[in-house]
């Protein structure tokens, strides 16, 4: 990071007010490939050049005091991209864990994954096993990683789940509410998100956490995810806390902060 922008994130992170910060981050990682043609490079190239801002953003949100950071690494729509782009994804992903194990440990991350990761290859999973089952017991900060995930297909799952049970009458029908839906979802065990990010410019969610982000705030950013640094994430942060969080209510039913 070259020092003004280092000199710019520090003077966003003392502005952020500690007692609001959000507890769970999550993040729509777009535009590698934008950037990479941009640079004249392939495809692959940008999503190398992909990983320094994990590092930054996990940084950023730790020291901000986030509790808990999800990235959308690769969707089940993934799986359609060119077969050398997603060979060279999952052996991007198998060296990145690999690399960043002990760094995630001495840093009290806790690395957990949401996804079809049966569907992943034996090299990732085992990488991903191992690199969890390390860092278990931190408990700084929760970083997860969605993989081979998208929301229908976790809602698909869930939904058969719950119909399986209550024909086998395991499971009665007027036992089935919120509370049960969020807990047979593979993001059980995490609050929803407070604060969603999108790089690159687009504003849709793609099929990302389309339950848990029912009353989160969304943050639309230009920057292509390979640009994306700390002070990125510390002006989201910001942005947050400019806005008056409703969930429904008027301004006036609102506790006095």
């Amino acid at each position: 990071m070259k020092n003004n922008d280092a000199r710019s994130a520090q003077e966003l992170r003392q502005q952020i007010d500690a007692a609001r910060v959000p507890v769970h981050v999550a993040v729509i990682m777009d535009g590698n490939g934008r950037w990479a043609e941009q640079q004249g490079n392939d495809r692959i190239s940008g999503h190398l050049h992909g990983v320094q801002p994990i590092r930054e953003a996990l940084t950023a949100a730790t020291e901000a005091g986030v509790k808990y950071l999800t990235l959308y690494a690769f969707s089940t729509e993934n799986w359609n991209r060119p077969k050398a782009e997603v060979d060279a994804l999952m052996e991007l992903l198998v060296r990145t864990i690999a690399g960043e194990v002990d760094e995630l440990d001495r840093n009290g991350v806790r690395l957990h994954a949401i996804g079809d990761l049966d569907s992943l290859p034996q090299g990732c999973r085992t990488a991903l096993k191992q690199a969890m089952d390390r860092t278990a017991r931190n408990g700084r900060i929760t970083l997860t990683l969605a993989l081979s995930y998208s929301s229908r297909w976790d809602i698909l799952r869930m939904v058969r789940g719950i119909a399986t049970d209550i024909r086998e009458h395991r499971l009665d029908l007027h036992a089935v509410n919120e509370q049960l839906i969020g807990q047979r979802l593979s993001t059980n065990g995490l609050p929803c998100p407070d604060l969603l990010i999108r790089t690159s410019g687009e504003q849709r969610i793609s099929n990302f956490l389309l339950w848990e982000i029912a009353y989160a705030e969304l943050w639309f950013t230009p920057v292509l995810w390979p640009d994306f640094r700390k002070q990125h994430l510390f002006q989201a942060i910001l942005d947050y806390q400019r806005r008056e969080r409703r969930y429904g209510l008027t301004s006036e039913q609102l506790p006095a902060s």
